[in-house]
């Protein structure tokens, strides 16, 4: 059995981005999306218009100085390896924690597994974007996807 990572986030986070379970090599690092080869930091860094280092501690600034919330759909499994379709006996976050700390209103999904998980769990009045996986096993990541998704997100007025 693991146990995931705590959520990053902050009273004025406004996007929540929900992957599904720490990676071997996230584990081995001790921060999400660890694998050098994972398209997730990159994809934030050319989003954004901004670099940042690979320490955490400059992950975790980057994320919150743009009100990005991160965790993980799962929070304690059964998994051998870092395949979504290996995770079993799986217990589900408790998002309710962070959607009623912060002031999310867009909840993005790295991958199809978050998504699944999400659907069967919660029904919040956020706005969802499912978006493929950054995972370097994901053969047809469209990086597209993600860049009109943040577009959308961070063009939206407040009201």
């Amino acid at each position: 059995m693991f146990d995931g990572f705590k959520p990053v986030f902050d009273e004025n986070s406004e996007i929540l981005i929900l992957g599904s379970f720490p990676s071997v090599k996230s584990r081995e690092t001790g921060f999400y999306y660890g694998n050098k080869q994972n398209r997730f930091w990159n994809v934030l860094r050319e989003i954004y218009g901004e670099d940042f280092a690979d320490d955490t501690d400059s992950k975790i600034f980057f994320l919150l100085s743009h009100k990005i919330a991160l965790w993980d759909m799962v929070v304690r499994c059964d998994v051998k390896g870092s395949m979504d379709a290996d995770i079993k006996n799986e217990s589900v976050a408790d998002l309710g924690d962070i959607l009623s700390k912060a002031k999310i209103r867009a909840i993005v999904f790295n991958g199809k597994k978050s998504f699944e998980l999400y659907r069967e769990n919660y029904n919040f009045n956020v706005k969802t974007y499912p978006l493929p996986s950054t995972s370097p096993a994901n053969a047809t990541f469209d990086k597209a996807k993600w860049t009109s998704a943040f577009n959308e997100i961070l063009n939206y007025e407040h009201i």
